[in-house]
C-alpha cells in the first residue's frame, strides 16, 4: 500500500497525538483523585433509560443537559455529596413522535414538573473503585428513596479544556409508577434501569 504526503502527514500527525489522548486519565485510583467541589460538565454527561416494551425489546432513551455538583472528599469518601438536576424536556429517543409524546401530561408532564433531581443521603464505598450513593430522586413531582451504583472511572487534566476533570458512570433501576409515571404500565415495563455516564469537572 502506498500513501500519498498528505495522507503520510495526516496519519503521523495521528500518531502523534495518541499519547497525548492516553494522558488523559492520569489518575486510576479513586484515592489520589483531588478533593474539592465539582460541576457537572454537560456536554459528556448522559443519563440513559431502558425499559422492556411490549415483551419484544428493551427501549433506550436519553436525558442531557445535566447539571449538578459533586463535593468529593476522596480521602473520606462517606463525606462526599452529590446534587443532579436534570431537566425532563431534554429527554431524547429514536422516535421523534414518542419523543414529543414522552414530554406531555400523560408521561413525565415536562411543563409541571420540569426537572427530575437527585440528592445523596449517604455514600458507602464498596470496593476500592465502587460505591454505594443513596439518595432522594424526584420525579414527576414524587420524592423517593434510590441507590446509585457507582463506579470510578478515572481522573486527570482534561487535555481539551485543561480542566481537571473526574469520572464516574453509574447503574440503578426504578420503579416509574412509584412516580407516578403509569402509561401502558405492565404492557410497557414499569421497571426502568437508568446507566448514567457523569463528568465533573473541578471548581476549586
Amino acid at each position: 500500500m502506498r500513501f500519498s504526503l498528505p495522507h503520510a502527514a495526516l496519519l503521523a500527525a495521528s500518531i502523534a497525538a495518541l499519547p497525548v489522548v492516553a494522558s488523559a486519565q492520569t489518575v486510576t485510583s479513586p484515592a489520589q483523585v483531588q478533593s474539592g467541589t465539582y460541576a457537572i460538565e454537560p456536554g459528556h454527561t448522559q443519563v440513559g433509560f431502558s425499559l422492556l416494551h411490549f415483551g419484544f425489546t428493551y427501549y433506550n432513551g436519553l436525558f442531557s443537559n445535566v447539571s449538578g455538583t459533586l463535593e468529593l472528599n476522596s480521602k473520606t469518601p462517606a463525606a462526599s455529596k452529590l446534587s443532579v438536576t436534570i431537566p425532563v424536556a431534554s429527554v431524547q429517543t429514536t422516535s421523534n413522535k414518542l419523543t414529543e409524546e414522552l414530554k406531555n401530561d400523560q408521561w413525565f408532564d415536562a411543563a409541571k414538573f420540569p426537572n427530575a433531581t437527585f440528592v445523596s443521603t449517604e455514600v458507602k464505598r464498596t470496593g476500592k473503585d465502587d460505591a454505594i450513593v443513596t439518595g432522594n430522586l424526584t420525579l414527576h413531582g414524587v420524592t423517593k428513596p434510590e441507590t446509585l451504583k457507582v463506579h470510578f472511572v478515572g481522573a486527570g487534566i482534561n487535555p481539551m479544556d485543561k480542566n481537571y476533570t473526574t469520572g464516574f458512570e453509574a447503574t440503578a433501576t426504578i420503579k416509574r409508577s412509584d412516580f407516578g409515571v403509569k402509561m401502558y404500565v405492565p404492557y410497557v415495563g414499569d421497571d426502568v434501569t437508568l446507566r448514567i455516564a457523569g463528568a465533573f469537572e473541578k471548581q476549586n
